[in-house]
């Protein structure tokens, strides 16, 4: 199982969104950005991934589960993109920060001061 982080603005799609959706899950599409894209693609059923709210709070506030591999964006009149499905798992009531490394484009949430846990991301705009 591999972590990632699935980015996106509270006012758009947040994680009591994501909750609501239920059982059944929503799909994280619209996400334009290559690197992100090829992340989807590497997404696997039962993968988690926080979920961070971005611009407005930045930080992560829940965890959400695949349970449908990616498949072509729905949104994407192209067909260039793919798409995932997610469910909520969790919120969290005391959130997390994280911070982008510059050279690596990786984002890194520190567990202590000897522990970093990298995570790979997919965003919406």
């Amino acid at each position: 199982m591999k972590y990632w982080l699935l980015k996106s603005e509270p006012n758009v799609w947040s994680i009591n969104s994501q909750k609501k959706a239920g059982e059944k899950g929503a799909i994280w599409d619209g996400v334009r950005n290559y690197q992100a894209a090829n992340n989807l693609k590497k997404m696997r059923k039962g993968d988690l991934c926080f979920f961070y709210h971005s611009n407005i709070g930045k930080e992560i506030v829940g965890i959400v589960q695949v349970i449908k591999e990616s498949f072509q964006d729905p949104t994407d009149k192209k067909k260039y993109f793919v798409a995932v499905r997610v469910k909520h798992k969790k919120n969290f009531y005391q959130t997390s920060f994280i911070k982008l490394n510059q050279k690596t484009s990786l984002f890194e949430r520190t567990f202590s001061s000897k522990t970093k846990q990298i995570i790979g991301y997919a965003y919406r705009y």
